[in-house]
């Protein structure tokens, strides 16, 4: 038998070249990406958890199938450290997955992959509730009652429970209380980001439906009615400047980022990470764009991650 030579393919003894496929992942170290997998009862909240480690900066899967995870795990240990903790949501229901996913375990296990495994419960008086609060039934009640289904998907995931490294009852939490756990597992010292979005908008064409706050502009002049300034918009340097010497705007832009900031603290207690802030004049053209440009300026210089969207402006 010959010795291989570096760079060269493995031989057999009759000289073929050996070939090996599937993909490998490296062994624990830098570039191979930290692993949550979150599973559990249905109606037990595993997609808060999962939307709370998405907005920690995790990479989120959603009901990936079992046997794709250490695909998954490969493909963000190649991202070059971009991809440094996926969490991934499998539903585990059914039979084949069930297997897929023990055996996708054992194969991350073996290659030394770090990884930690979520198990959401509840009791069935819970479980019973929530799903006859949004009128649902559970996946795997066939044609019996909902107690049916979560009897026979507790037996299906028993052994699966065992194995968690972390297993959270939901049952008396809410939805605050949920991602305040996940926080403290999994934030670390870091606090959770608060993202904001601040869009101006036109009360003529309707309020913003995904708004958290919002605030009227029609309380200052409107430059529509200059004819100089009517062609532009918010974000003409010559109409924000008239905006903010109109009495009563300077003012409402520093005392509103101050109560801003003291809502922000309390969103991220609650832990909301996200906050839509609309801000609205007539036509959503000149005085509302002007003061969603300040107030974005100012959450960003306050640490939060903000995004200016202007709703309607060009519609006219």
């Amino acid at each position: 038998m010959t010795q291989q030579q570096p760079g060269q393919p493995a031989r057999t003894d009759d000289g073929a070249a050996q070939v090996t496929t599937g993909p490998e992942i490296p062994a624990a170290d830098t570039a191979t990406p930290e692993l949550v997998i979150i599973s559990g009862m249905s109606g037990a909240g595993r997609s808060t958890a999962a939307k709370c480690l998405e907005d920690l900066g995790w990479f989120v899967v959603d009901n990936l199938p079992p046997a794709l995870i250490p695909t998954m795990v490969e493909l963000g240990a190649r991202s070059q450290g971009n991809v440094a903790r996926i969490a991934v949501v499998v539903d585990v229901r059914g039979r084949r997955f069930f297997d897929n996913l023990r055996e996708s375990l054992a194969e991350l296990d073996a290659r030394q992959v770090k990884r930690r495994f979520v198990f959401l419960e509840s009791s069935d008086d819970a479980l019973v509730r929530r799903f006859e609060s949004v009128r649902r039934p559970h996946p795997l009640q066939g044609d019996g009652r909902i107690v049916d289904g979560i009897a026979a998907e507790r037996e299906l995931l028993r052994e699966l429970r065992g194995d968690a490294d972390l297993v959270i009852d939901t049952s008396g939490l809410n939805v605050h209380q949920l991602r305040a756990k996940m926080d403290a597992q999994f934030a670390g010292d870091e606090e959770p980001e608060l993202r904001a979005t601040v869009m101006s908008f036109g009360f003529k064409y309707g309020l913003p439906v995904d708004a958290d706050l919002v605030v009227d502009m029609r309380f200052l002049p409107n430059p529509h009615w200059v004819p100089e300034l009517r062609p532009y918009t918010g974000l003409n340097e010559e109409v924000a400047g008239y905006v903010f010497s109109q009495p009563g705007a300077k003012e409402f832009l520093d005392r509103y980022t101050e109560l801003l900031h003291m809502i922000a603290a309390g969103y991220r207690r609650e832990g909301k990470r996200y906050v839509t802030v609309a801000v609205g004049c007539t036509g959503g053209k000149h005085r509302s764009v002007a003061m969603s440009e300040k107030l974005a300026k100012r959450l960003a210089a306050d640490g939060v991650e903000t995004v200016v969207v202007h709703r309607d402006m060009g519609r006219e």
